[in-house]
Order: structure tokens, then C-alpha cells, then sequence
């Protein structure tokens, strides 16, 4: 079974799509990757145990305190927009939650 993503984190990829659209070129954040991830978390895609554990890694790495300090003092900062790609607060929640329920099986 691959789960789909929630509606709270379809929400959160979709708005990172759409701010880095208006963002200048040269001030975007997120990789081709993290495009990626957003389209399908924001399609409501079902996501492989690969993919997930994949979030979860990304999340590890980008959870850093200059990091969570750039997401809350700018919205639309690189650091914001690469996290909110991934699904944000909510979509590391959720990755978290289904690869612990998909392990326990």
C-alpha cells in the first residue's frame, strides 16, 4: 500500500510551488527534486516507502537552527520555500508517521 499524502500537506506543496513562481530567478529555493516531490505531494500522488523515507532524510538534513530561523523570519526565503516543497512542518509529520506504522508491519 502507498499512502497518499493529506490534504494539510498537498496544501503546503502546492503554496511552495506557487511562491516560487512569483519569486525572482535568482532568489527561488528548492532543487529539481524538491519540484518534483511538490508536484506530486500537491496532486495527491501516492508516495512509495522509498519516497518517504527519502522526505524523512531531506527533513534530518534541512532541520538546522540557521535554517528553521530563515523559515520563520522569511516566508519566501530559499530555506522556506525547499522545506515547504518537501510538504513543510505537516509533511514531515506525516513521512514520519507512515514510515513508523509501515515499519512496525
Amino acid at each position: 500500500m502507498m499512502p497518499v499524502p493529506p490534504q494539510r500537506v498537498q496544501e503546503v506543496a502546492k503554496s511552495a510551488l506557487k511562491r516560487r513562481r512569483d519569486i525572482a530567478p535568482s532568489k527561488r529555493g528548492g532543487t529539481a527534486v524538491g519540484i518534483a516531490r511538490a508536484r506530486d505531494l500537491s496532486l495527491g500522488k501516492n508516495i512509495t516507502l522509498n519516497t518517504i523515507r527519502r522526505m524523512i532524510s531531506f527533513f534530518a538534513r534541512h532541520n538546522t537552527v540557521a535554517e528553521r530561523r530563515n523559515r520563520r523570519n522569511d516566508r519566501n526565503s530559499r530555506a522556506a520555500i525547499a522545506w515547504d516543497l518537501w510538504g513543510g512542518n505537516p509533511g514531515r509529520k506525516w513521512a514520519e508517521s507512515v514510515n513508523r506504522r509501515l515499519s512496525d508491519a
